[in-house]
Protein backbone atom coordinates (compact mmCIF):
# COMPACT_ATOMS: atom_id res chain seq x y z
CA UNK A 1 0.00 0.00 0.00
CA UNK A 2 1.29 3.60 -0.98
CA UNK A 3 0.85 5.96 2.36
CA UNK A 4 1.31 9.64 1.41
CA UNK A 5 1.72 11.34 4.50
CA UNK A 6 0.43 15.10 4.51
CA UNK A 7 0.14 18.15 6.44
CA UNK A 8 -1.98 21.40 6.48
CA UNK A 9 0.47 22.79 4.02
CA UNK A 10 0.76 20.27 1.63
CA UNK A 11 -2.55 20.46 1.45
CA UNK A 12 -2.41 24.45 1.07
CA UNK A 13 0.22 23.49 -1.51
CA UNK A 14 -0.98 20.89 -3.56
CA UNK A 15 -1.25 21.94 -7.05
CA UNK A 16 -2.23 20.16 -10.32
CA UNK A 17 0.03 20.27 -13.01
CA UNK A 18 -0.68 22.51 -15.24
CA UNK A 19 0.65 21.26 -18.38
CA UNK A 20 1.33 18.08 -19.24
CA UNK A 21 5.46 17.01 -18.79
CA UNK A 22 6.61 15.57 -22.05
CA UNK A 23 9.84 13.64 -20.52
CA UNK A 24 7.52 12.32 -17.89
CA UNK A 25 5.25 10.93 -20.13
CA UNK A 26 7.90 9.56 -22.55
CA UNK A 27 9.18 8.14 -19.23
CA UNK A 28 5.48 6.20 -18.78
CA UNK A 29 5.25 5.67 -22.38
CA UNK A 30 8.65 3.82 -22.40
CA UNK A 31 7.92 2.26 -19.66
CA UNK A 32 4.74 0.90 -20.42
CA UNK A 33 5.86 -0.85 -23.50
CA UNK A 34 8.77 -2.60 -22.34
CA UNK A 35 7.39 -4.14 -19.46
CA UNK A 36 5.75 -7.34 -20.11
CA UNK A 37 2.70 -8.63 -18.87
CA UNK A 38 -1.24 -9.44 -19.42
CA UNK A 39 -2.90 -7.00 -21.04
CA UNK A 40 -6.04 -6.35 -23.74
CA UNK A 41 -4.61 -7.28 -27.82
CA UNK A 42 -5.00 -3.77 -28.35
CA UNK A 43 -2.32 -2.90 -25.73
CA UNK A 44 0.02 -5.33 -27.19
CA UNK A 45 -0.41 -4.47 -30.56
CA UNK A 46 0.52 -0.37 -29.29
CA UNK A 47 3.47 -1.92 -27.28
CA UNK A 48 4.47 -3.32 -30.64
CA UNK A 49 3.94 -0.41 -32.86
CA UNK A 50 6.01 1.88 -30.11
CA UNK A 51 8.65 -0.51 -30.40
CA UNK A 52 9.38 -0.62 -34.02
CA UNK A 53 8.62 2.90 -34.49
CA UNK A 54 11.96 3.41 -31.72
CA UNK A 55 15.21 4.53 -33.59
CA UNK A 56 18.80 3.34 -32.96
CA UNK A 57 19.33 6.51 -31.67
CA UNK A 58 17.23 5.84 -28.62
CA UNK A 59 18.95 2.78 -27.66
CA UNK A 60 21.07 4.42 -24.52
CA UNK A 61 17.63 5.20 -22.96
CA UNK A 62 17.73 1.33 -21.90
CA UNK A 63 20.97 1.52 -20.85
CA UNK A 64 19.85 3.90 -18.26
CA UNK A 65 17.21 1.06 -17.02
CA UNK A 66 19.01 -2.05 -16.65
CA UNK A 67 16.76 -3.41 -14.24
CA UNK A 68 14.08 -1.03 -14.87
CA UNK A 69 14.23 1.25 -12.45
CA UNK A 70 15.69 4.22 -13.67
CA UNK A 71 17.97 6.53 -11.47
CA UNK A 72 16.27 9.20 -9.81
CA UNK A 73 18.22 11.89 -11.79
CA UNK A 74 15.98 11.26 -14.90
CA UNK A 75 13.11 12.07 -12.70
CA UNK A 76 12.29 15.90 -13.46
CA UNK A 77 9.49 18.22 -14.40
CA UNK A 78 9.71 20.40 -17.32
CA UNK A 79 6.99 22.02 -19.70
CA UNK A 80 9.19 21.00 -22.39
CA UNK A 81 12.34 18.46 -23.11
CA UNK A 82 14.37 20.85 -23.87
CA UNK A 83 13.78 22.27 -19.82
CA UNK A 84 13.92 19.05 -18.20
CA UNK A 85 16.95 17.84 -20.21
CA UNK A 86 18.40 21.30 -18.47
CA UNK A 87 17.31 20.41 -14.94
CA UNK A 88 19.04 16.29 -15.85
CA UNK A 89 22.06 18.14 -16.86
CA UNK A 90 21.87 20.42 -13.42
CA UNK A 91 21.65 17.09 -10.65
CA UNK A 92 25.02 17.07 -9.03
CA UNK A 93 27.93 15.25 -9.75
CA UNK A 94 28.05 12.95 -6.94
CA UNK A 95 24.20 12.15 -7.30
CA UNK A 96 24.70 11.22 -10.96
CA UNK A 97 27.07 8.96 -9.50
CA UNK A 98 25.06 7.09 -6.33
CA UNK A 99 22.60 6.68 -9.02
CA UNK A 100 24.44 4.98 -11.74
CA UNK A 101 26.16 3.09 -8.92
CA UNK A 102 22.60 1.72 -7.89
CA UNK A 103 21.13 0.88 -11.18
CA UNK A 104 24.21 -0.95 -11.82
CA UNK A 105 25.24 -2.28 -8.15
CA UNK A 106 25.43 -6.21 -7.62
CA UNK A 107 22.57 -7.84 -9.00
CA UNK A 108 22.58 -5.97 -11.90
CA UNK A 109 21.42 -8.11 -15.17
CA UNK A 110 24.33 -6.59 -17.45
CA UNK A 111 27.92 -4.70 -16.96
CA UNK A 112 27.30 -1.28 -17.73
CA UNK A 113 28.60 -0.11 -21.33
CA UNK A 114 31.32 2.26 -21.86
CA UNK A 115 29.57 5.52 -22.32
CA UNK A 116 27.79 4.76 -19.18
CA UNK A 117 31.17 4.83 -17.24
CA UNK A 118 31.98 7.68 -19.14
CA UNK A 119 29.35 9.52 -17.59
CA UNK A 120 29.90 8.31 -14.06
CA UNK A 121 33.47 9.94 -14.44
CA UNK A 122 31.70 13.42 -15.38
CA UNK A 123 32.59 13.83 -18.82
CA UNK A 124 30.14 16.22 -21.21
CA UNK A 125 29.95 13.79 -24.19
CA UNK A 126 27.99 11.15 -22.40
CA UNK A 127 25.17 14.13 -21.51
CA UNK A 128 24.82 14.36 -25.55
CA UNK A 129 24.16 11.16 -25.81
CA UNK A 130 21.39 10.96 -23.20
CA UNK A 131 19.95 14.37 -25.21
CA UNK A 132 20.09 12.95 -28.25
CA UNK A 133 18.23 9.31 -27.24
CA UNK A 134 15.61 11.85 -25.41
CA UNK A 135 14.90 13.59 -28.54
CA UNK A 136 15.13 10.38 -30.81
CA UNK A 137 12.62 8.40 -28.60
CA UNK A 138 10.18 11.33 -28.19
CA UNK A 139 9.87 12.38 -31.74
CA UNK A 140 8.90 8.31 -32.58
CA UNK A 141 6.44 7.97 -29.74
CA UNK A 142 4.98 11.10 -28.22
CA UNK A 143 5.38 13.79 -31.40
CA UNK A 144 2.56 11.99 -33.50
CA UNK A 145 0.24 12.28 -30.25
CA UNK A 146 1.28 15.18 -28.39
CA UNK A 147 -1.35 17.73 -29.08
CA UNK A 148 -4.14 15.10 -27.97
CA UNK A 149 -1.76 14.37 -24.59
CA UNK A 150 -2.43 18.45 -24.18
CA UNK A 151 -5.99 18.26 -25.13
CA UNK A 152 -6.52 14.76 -22.49
CA UNK A 153 -4.30 16.70 -19.51
CA UNK A 154 -6.45 19.67 -20.04
CA UNK A 155 -9.96 17.51 -19.79
CA UNK A 156 -8.39 16.15 -16.69
CA UNK A 157 -7.32 19.62 -15.57
CA UNK A 158 -11.27 21.04 -16.31
CA UNK A 159 -12.22 17.10 -14.37
CA UNK A 160 -10.53 17.88 -11.10
CA UNK A 161 -11.37 21.75 -10.79
CA UNK A 162 -14.83 21.06 -10.94
CA UNK A 163 -14.42 17.83 -8.81
CA UNK A 164 -12.61 20.11 -5.93
CA UNK A 165 -15.61 23.30 -6.66
CA UNK A 166 -18.57 20.53 -6.30
CA UNK A 167 -17.41 17.85 -3.61
CA UNK A 168 -14.21 19.14 -1.66
CA UNK A 169 -10.77 18.14 -1.91
CA UNK A 170 -10.50 14.97 -0.44
CA UNK A 171 -13.14 13.60 -2.57
CA UNK A 172 -11.68 15.15 -5.91
CA UNK A 173 -8.28 13.34 -4.45
CA UNK A 174 -10.10 10.30 -4.14
CA UNK A 175 -11.67 10.40 -7.66
CA UNK A 176 -8.07 10.17 -9.17
CA UNK A 177 -7.74 6.90 -8.16
CA UNK A 178 -11.01 4.87 -7.31
CA UNK A 179 -10.46 2.68 -4.05
CA UNK A 180 -8.30 5.23 -2.71
CA UNK A 181 -9.04 6.60 0.79
CA UNK A 182 -7.98 8.89 3.66
CA UNK A 183 -7.15 7.85 6.72
CA UNK A 184 -6.88 11.28 8.49
CA UNK A 185 -3.90 13.18 6.72
CA UNK A 186 -2.57 10.17 5.30
CA UNK A 187 -3.63 9.04 1.32
CA UNK A 188 -3.98 5.45 1.20
CA UNK A 189 -3.53 3.38 -2.30
CA UNK A 190 -4.23 -0.21 -1.76
CA UNK A 191 -3.42 -1.44 -4.77
CA UNK A 192 0.09 0.39 -5.09
CA UNK A 193 3.37 -0.77 -3.98
CA UNK A 194 4.14 -0.57 0.05
CA UNK A 195 5.51 2.23 0.32
CA UNK A 196 5.83 5.72 2.90
CA UNK A 197 5.99 8.66 1.73
CA UNK A 198 6.32 11.54 4.11
CA UNK A 199 5.66 15.20 2.23
CA UNK A 200 6.54 17.19 5.20
CA UNK A 201 5.59 20.88 4.04
CA UNK A 202 6.89 20.62 0.23
CA UNK A 203 3.82 20.02 -1.76
CA UNK A 204 2.03 17.33 -3.83
CA UNK A 205 2.08 18.29 -7.47
CA UNK A 206 -0.76 15.76 -8.84
CA UNK A 207 0.70 14.81 -12.59
CA UNK A 208 -1.63 12.89 -15.04
CA UNK A 209 -0.30 10.37 -17.21
CA UNK A 210 -1.92 8.88 -20.74
CA UNK A 211 0.53 6.13 -21.47
CA UNK A 212 1.11 4.89 -17.74
CA UNK A 213 -2.21 2.56 -17.14
CA UNK A 214 -1.56 1.17 -13.85
CA UNK A 215 -0.64 2.17 -10.90
CA UNK A 216 0.91 5.75 -9.48
CA UNK A 217 4.43 6.71 -10.08
CA UNK A 218 6.19 8.91 -6.99
CA UNK A 219 9.25 11.39 -7.36
CA UNK A 220 10.49 12.16 -3.71
CA UNK A 221 13.87 14.07 -4.37
CA UNK A 222 14.67 16.08 -1.08
CA UNK A 223 14.17 19.41 -1.16
CA UNK A 224 11.36 19.18 -4.12
CA UNK A 225 8.05 19.00 -4.08
CA UNK A 226 6.40 15.45 -4.36
CA UNK A 227 5.08 14.31 -7.81
CA UNK A 228 2.53 11.69 -7.83
CA UNK A 229 2.04 10.53 -11.40
CA UNK A 230 -1.16 8.79 -11.81
CA UNK A 231 -3.03 7.03 -14.51
CA UNK A 232 -5.73 9.13 -15.82
CA UNK A 233 -7.19 6.71 -18.18
CA UNK A 234 -7.41 2.83 -17.93
CA UNK A 235 -7.21 2.69 -21.25
CA UNK A 236 -4.81 2.32 -24.61
CA UNK A 237 -2.62 4.91 -24.51
CA UNK A 238 -3.39 7.57 -27.16
CA UNK A 239 -2.53 6.58 -30.66
CA UNK A 240 -2.41 8.99 -34.26
CA UNK A 241 -5.22 8.81 -36.55
CA UNK A 242 -4.72 7.56 -40.28
CA UNK A 243 -3.47 10.76 -41.36
CA UNK A 244 -1.51 11.36 -37.94
CA UNK A 245 -3.54 14.26 -36.75
CA UNK A 246 -5.56 14.05 -33.41
CA UNK A 247 -9.27 13.58 -33.49
CA UNK A 248 -11.36 16.53 -32.17
CA UNK A 249 -11.88 15.35 -28.36
CA UNK A 250 -14.59 18.40 -27.81
CA UNK A 251 -17.06 17.65 -30.96
CA UNK A 252 -16.49 13.69 -29.89
CA UNK A 253 -17.35 14.42 -26.36
CA UNK A 254 -20.21 17.62 -26.93
CA UNK A 255 -21.50 16.99 -30.21
CA UNK A 256 -20.32 19.46 -32.53
CA UNK A 257 -23.05 21.46 -32.42
CA UNK A 258 -22.39 22.11 -28.92
CA UNK A 259 -18.79 22.41 -29.31
CA UNK A 260 -18.89 24.93 -32.36
CA UNK A 261 -21.42 26.82 -29.77
CA UNK A 262 -18.72 27.37 -27.36
CA UNK A 263 -16.32 28.46 -30.04
CA UNK A 264 -18.73 31.31 -30.47
CA UNK A 265 -18.62 32.54 -27.17
CA UNK A 266 -15.05 33.55 -27.46
CA UNK A 267 -17.62 36.76 -27.62
CA UNK A 268 -20.60 36.97 -25.93
CA UNK A 269 -23.47 36.21 -27.88
CA UNK A 270 -27.39 36.59 -28.05
CA UNK A 271 -29.52 33.56 -28.78
CA UNK A 272 -30.96 35.00 -32.20
CA UNK A 273 -26.86 35.38 -33.27
CA UNK A 274 -26.24 31.94 -31.85
CA UNK A 275 -29.19 30.30 -33.70
CA UNK A 276 -28.33 32.33 -36.98
CA UNK A 277 -24.28 31.32 -36.60
CA UNK A 278 -25.18 27.25 -36.08
CA UNK A 279 -27.14 27.75 -38.89
CA UNK A 280 -30.47 26.31 -36.29
CA UNK A 281 -33.25 27.33 -34.60
CA UNK A 282 -33.80 30.16 -31.78
CA UNK A 283 -35.03 26.99 -29.34
CA UNK A 284 -32.80 25.07 -30.45
CA UNK A 285 -29.40 27.30 -30.27
CA UNK A 286 -31.50 28.08 -26.47
CA UNK A 287 -31.43 24.38 -25.40
CA UNK A 288 -27.89 23.69 -26.75
CA UNK A 289 -26.92 26.84 -24.46
CA UNK A 290 -28.83 25.46 -21.67
CA UNK A 291 -27.33 21.82 -21.73
CA UNK A 292 -23.55 23.71 -21.17
CA UNK A 293 -24.89 25.82 -18.67
CA UNK A 294 -26.08 22.85 -16.70
CA UNK A 295 -22.46 21.60 -17.40
CA UNK A 296 -20.76 24.64 -15.95
CA UNK A 297 -19.69 25.88 -19.13
CA UNK A 298 -21.67 28.46 -20.15
CA UNK A 299 -23.17 31.55 -17.96
CA UNK A 300 -26.31 33.27 -19.27
CA UNK A 301 -27.26 36.93 -18.02
CA UNK A 302 -30.51 38.94 -19.26
CA UNK A 303 -31.09 42.62 -19.81
CA UNK A 304 -34.53 43.87 -19.90
CA UNK A 305 -35.36 41.37 -23.53
CA UNK A 306 -32.02 40.57 -24.13
CA UNK A 307 -30.10 37.67 -23.41
CA UNK A 308 -26.44 37.01 -23.82
CA UNK A 309 -24.36 33.95 -23.29
CA UNK A 310 -20.57 33.86 -22.84
CA UNK A 311 -17.85 31.19 -21.79
CA UNK A 312 -17.25 30.42 -17.90
CA UNK A 313 -13.23 29.89 -16.67
CA UNK A 314 -13.77 25.77 -16.97
CA UNK A 315 -14.67 25.90 -20.34
CA UNK A 316 -11.84 28.00 -20.93
CA UNK A 317 -9.81 25.28 -19.89
CA UNK A 318 -11.36 22.24 -22.67
CA UNK A 319 -9.33 21.28 -25.35
CA UNK A 320 -9.48 23.47 -28.40
CA UNK A 321 -11.06 26.47 -26.92
CA UNK A 322 -7.88 27.30 -24.26
CA UNK A 323 -5.44 29.51 -25.84
CA UNK A 324 -2.89 27.70 -27.52
CA UNK A 325 -4.89 24.45 -27.61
Amino acid sequence: MLRIHLTTDDLARMRFAPRPAPLQELHAALTTAVTPGPGPLLLARWRARVLRALPAAAEPLADLVPGGHPPAFLDVLGDSLEEAFERIRATRPEQVRAELERVYGAGAARPAPRWIHALHAGGTAPWRTVRRAQRAAYEAVLAPVWPRVQDLHREAFARHALAVAEHGLAAALTSLAPGSRFDGAVWEWPSAAAREVHVVGRGLVLLPSFHHPSGPLVQDLPARPVVLTFPATPGLPPVPDEDNTPDEPLAAALGRTRAELLRLLATPHTTTELARALHVSNATASEHAAALRTAGLVTTTRTGRSVRHTRTPVAELLPGLRPGG
